[in-house]
């Protein structure tokens, strides 16, 4: 496995753990955490043996969004390298948001900017009662551009008026209401408690199943209910259903024994 400097990377049984390591400077962006992130959930989805991705941070916070010593550097970068780094965050969330495998936000702490991005492009998140969002690229006469698709996705676009535009905190409790997090808990043992068991639930399916749900919900979400969308999904139901995973799942169902992947 890759050596990495920014990040930890752990595989625990069938769970891949990927723990942002900058605490000291509250896990902030910057080239370097961009890159080893990137690589290590490519690491992760490479290897056979995980079958969840786990993504948390040492420290205070989560995720404080860009590094202050990144953006002094970025501000004397020609237009040829701010777009350089803009892709590389991109490829970041994108290899989240499309990893084939299930993937869970531990939110122990404040997500500001690309944090929220990143809490947006994973399939589950959890954070505690006193985590803090915050979309504040305006403050700074910016906008979270690279994280819009995958925020406005969590948000919705009409929350994503208010906190895009006014740059407010909001509570873990709002970010539950909104659906940005899919639980929220008392303090990290309780956080790690709930982690642990919506990776239990994820485990107990079917692996192949899992990564074509992920690309169903992409390419059913937000689209018309048309001919074209109803033969598409008609495709996808077909084709797994007759996979070797597909058969397996309902003769096991059907002999009433336990299929080959919890075997």
């Amino acid at each position: 496995m890759t050596t990495y400097n920014a990040i930890l990377l752990e595989v625990d049984g069938p769970v891949g753990i990927l723990t942002l390591n900058r605490g000291d400077r509250h896990n902030a962006f910057d080239e370097t955490l961009i890159a080893e992130i990137t690589a290590g959930l490519k690491d992760l989805e490479a290897n056979p043996a995980v079958r969840v991705v786990v993504l948390s941070s040492t420290g205070k916070s989560f995720c404080a969004g860009a590094d202050l010593n990144w953006m002094q550097r970025a501000a004397g970068y020609s237009p040829e390298e701010n777009l350089r780094d803009a892709r590389n965050l991109a490829e970041l969330l994108r290899t989240l948001n499309e990893l084939a495998k299930p993937t869970v936000a531990r939110v122990q702490g404040p997500a500001y900017g690309g944090g929220v991005g990143l809490v947006s492009a994973c399939d589950v998140a959890i954070a505690t009662f006193d985590a803090q969002f915050a979309l504040t690229e305006v403050k700074l006469g910016l906008i979270p551009a690279v994280i819009s698709p995958y925020v406005i996705q969590a948000l919705g676009p009409r929350a994503a008026r208010r906190y895009m535009l006014s740059a407010e905190r909001f509570s873990a409790a709002e970010a539950y209401r909104l659906g940005l997090v899919h639980e929220i808990v008392p303090d990290e043992a309780a956080l790690d408690d709930a982690v642990g068991e919506i990776v239990d639930a994820l485990l107990k399916n079917g692996p192949n199943a899992q990564g074509e749900c992920k690309a169903l919900i992409a390419a059913v979400a937000e689209r018309p209910i048309d001919a074209n969308l109803i033969e598409d999904t008609a495709q996808r139901i077909t084709r797994v259903r007759a996979s070797a995973e597909g058969r397996e799942g309902i003769g096991a169902f059907l002999d009433k024994r336990k299929p080959a992947w919890l075997a």
